[in-house]
């Protein structure tokens, strides 16, 4: 692996989540150590040993699992990566996130790190234009955070507009286009 290209890959509770799986694959093929963090609600979407196997390594989901060592495993995963990709990122975590809530793996890493950080939003353009999370989003922008644009079609709620997660070749083009 090419120094400096240590990613935590977030991986969020949305249907989206079967795309990170493709998302994880692109990025490990691109030279990338990718580390996955899962909260417990993309565990009802994608399983863990999907993560693990593509990335080759190890997947968090809770933040007291068993550890060999005594170091806290948020910060030492903050402290590795030099990239925080959440995708997809749902309007639950852009608020945790927004207003620093640290309450599950993710969060509290993502709290702890000085890595760039990048989300792929993706929910339901109602929840996307709630005056909640356009200004969460617009926190999270004046603090850096670099959003990848959804797409819009047909979501899987039923509803036809802006909400899906932006395909896994375009968010790796972003990864790229940032260095």
């Amino acid at each position: 692996m090419q120094a400096g290209r240590q990613m935590i890959l977030g991986v969020s509770g949305s249907i989206a989540a079967y795309k990170s799986a493709e998302l994880c694959r692109l990025l490990v093929q691109d030279a990338w150590d990718v580390h996955v963090i899962m909260t417990r609600a993309a565990t009802e979407f994608v399983g863990e040993a999907t993560f693990r196997t593509l990335s080759r390594n190890p997947v968090a989901v809770e933040m007291f699992g068993e550890r060999s060592d005594w170091s806290p495993a948020h910060i030492e995963w903050a402290d590795s990566a030099t990239l925080l990709l959440i995708a997809p990122c749902t309007a639950n975590v852009i608020a945790k996130l927004a207003n620093g809530l640290a309450d599950d793996m993710l969060t509290s890493t993502a709290l702890a790190s000085k890595a760039r950080l990048v989300i792929a939003p993706a929910m339901n353009g109602k929840m996307w234009e709630h005056p909640a999370t356009v200004a969460n989003v617009l926190t999270l922008k004046e603090r850096g955070a670099v959003f990848v644009d959804m797409g819009a079609g047909e979501l899987a709620c039923g509803y036809e507009g802006l909400g899906k997660m932006a395909e896994p070749e375009s968010i790796l083009q972003r990864v790229k286009e940032l260095g």
